[in-house]
């Protein structure tokens, strides 16, 4: 969608990545550290001092205990990270559970290790889920569930007795969580974000996944983490390690400093997102959209039925051409594409003078 909408000089609130610069503090970070000839290879698994900084920073927000020789390993972004992790545990013929709606990429890491996906609906407009259907997703043949909070497409944060339940049913299957946490910080209404980890039975079975992209808005750089257990971290060092080597040595450098940003820091993220999350609401109303509104992450979900296009993608495409604004169809979030002919995903990642660009052209429709 971002190449379309360069082709049609539309404004892109397709692709999640901010067009705002990132934090000069953390740009002079990275620059000072190659300055200070940090550009050779590193560990494999990450520099200490970067994964000290990830351990000290899950202690203090959520007050986990994490060995950073043993249960820490830096990759190239989170999109590395969950694929090794699923590389490192998965066999072919294996099952997944994974939410729906879900992240396009989970797909194609579970083709990647001859998985089969097994889905679970959330249900709009609170996109919660059935436990009844959750239940009946587990079998023999399940190795791992996909949790993604606060998520992407849908902004939903998962509840503290969602997850509970999930945790339940990982201890009574003996099956392992996967969990996606890239947008923890970005958080709205007195939302909050529970790591799965932290659960009764879950320190030795989830394999957390994050990264700095979103935090931090350097989604260019690919420095992320995966923490787990240290036998399951072995593995997955192992995987990562023919897969990308290693991160880019400054930017880890870069990330301790990123990493000891005060409780202050992580607020103001927050607050700054959820201005930027009305300010797109009220306009995507305006134009007649029904919008559901996100408690995390910086995407919003709508509802196009209102607009009386045969699909969700026949939509898209005239919104690029014939008004000027780019989003992500909704049916690249779903099994079947039928099942999303009727969503369309926005994000809010940008400026306030992209965003009302994007409000002034929508009132064409």
């Amino acid at each position: 969608m971002s190449r379309i909408a360069i082709n049609h000089n539309a404004v892109n609130l397709a692709q999640g990545f901010p067009d705002f610069a990132a934090p000069a503090w953390i740009k002079h970070a990275a620059q000072d550290a190659i300055g200070n000839d940090h550009n050779q290879y590193p560990i494999t698994w990450g520099i200490r001092p970067f994964r000290s900084a990830i351990a000290e920073k899950y202690r203090r927000h959520y007050g986990l205990d994490l060995d950073p020789e043993r249960e820490v390993t830096v990759c190239c972004g989170a999109t590395e990270g969950m694929v090794a992790a699923l590389l490192a545990v998965v066999n072919p013929g294996d099952e997944i559970i994974v939410f729906e709606p879900y992240y396009e990429n989970y797909h194609p890491d579970m083709m990647l290790c001859g998985a089969q996906r097994r889905l679970v609906s959330l249900h709009a407009p609170d996109w919660t889920f059935d436990p009844d259907e959750l239940r009946a997703a587990f079998t023999a043949k399940t190795k791992a569930i996909i949790i993604n909070t606060p998520n992407n497409p849908t902004g939903k944060v998962f509840t503290h007795k969602e997850l509970a339940l999930i945790a339940e049913l990982c201890v009574e299957h003996d099956v392992l969580c996967i969990t996606d946490e890239i947008y923890e910080h970005i958080l709205y209404d007195n939302e909050q974000h529970y790591p799965i980890m932290t659960f009764p039975g879950m320190r030795e079975r989830a394999i957390l996944v994050n990264s700095m992209s979103k935090t931090y808005s350097v989604t260019g750089w690919r420095v992320g983490w995966v923490l787990a257990a240290p036998d399951l971290t072995d593995t997955i060092r192992k995987v990562h390690d023919f897969l990308t080597v290693g991160a880019a040595t400054p930017l880890q450098h870069a990330g301790v400093l990123a990493l000891s940003q005060p409780d202050e820091f992580y607020r103001n993220l927050s607050e700054e997102y959820r201005g930027r999350r009305d300010h797109l609401i009220g306009s995507l109303e305006s134009a007649g959209f029904k919008c559901f509104v996100p408690k995390g992450a910086y995407y919003v979900m709508t509802d196009i039925s209102g607009f009386g296009y045969a699909s969700d993608t026949e939509f898209v495409m005239h919104m690029i051409r014939d008004v000027g604004v780019a989003a992500v169809p909704g049916s690249s979030f779903f099994h079947n594409p039928q099942d999303g002919a009727k969503f369309i995903r926005f994000c809010f990642c940008k400026k306030y003078e992209t965003l009302e660009e994007a409000g002034h052209r929508l009132r064409r429709l």
